[in-house]
């Protein structure tokens, strides 16, 4: 039973303004920078991002060997937990994985939190950090919006370090969640 977050980049598009627009272009789309990962039995979480592959280049859209190691950790997964995972971080995983050519992982269960949650009791918020909040587990780290995405495509260190930390401590609480 394996518990995971993504953290991808956004799309990057034209637009004439910046309130209720149509986009005009896409520039870039979005593409995976990182993942978070662990086995409910073990403390320990994994965290992969593209500096850690022979190739990296700050600002390149090249995530094939990041998306590699996350289909593994589909494939040898029986549960695959994640909060909105079958609106976001499943059907993106997905995506990925058939955009760089990779077969199917075995099928696995997932378990998505935030529709159990949606399922079993009636909050105002289902977010993650609401329900971490509503359990009283603590809180998710704060990033300082879209800033960090954008030092991470720039290949600054320290916003690295951040994100990792970022998406490792979504795991731990989605699991305490969970």
């Amino acid at each position: 039973i394996s518990v995971i977050d993504i953290e991808t980049f956004p799309n990057i598009g034209y637009t004439w303004q910046k309130y209720e627009q149509n986009l005009l272009a896409y520039k870039q789309h979005g593409y995976m920078l990182s993942f978070a990962a662990k086995d409910l039995e073990h403390s320990r979480v994994t965290v992969r991002a593209l500096p850690d592959y022979k190739g990296y280049k700050p600002g390149s859209a090249d995530d094939k060997a990041l998306v590699k190691d996350l289909w593994t950790w589909f494939d040898e997964s029986d549960v695959i937990i994640a909060h909105n995972g079958n609106a976001f971080d499943v059907k993106k995983s997905y995506s990925a994985f058939l955009k760089h050519g990779l077969p199917p992982p075995r099928p696995t269960k997932f378990v998505d939190t935030k529709l159990v949650a949606k399922r079993v009791m009636r909050q105002d918020s289902n977010s993650l950090a609401d329900l971490a909040l509503f359990f009283g587990l603590g809180s998710k780290l704060r990033t300082g919006g879209i800033d960090l995405w954008l030092d991470v495509e720039k290949g600054i260190g320290a916003a690295w370090k951040k994100m990792r930390q970022y998406n490792a401590h979504d795991v731990i609480l989605l699991e305490m969640v969970y």
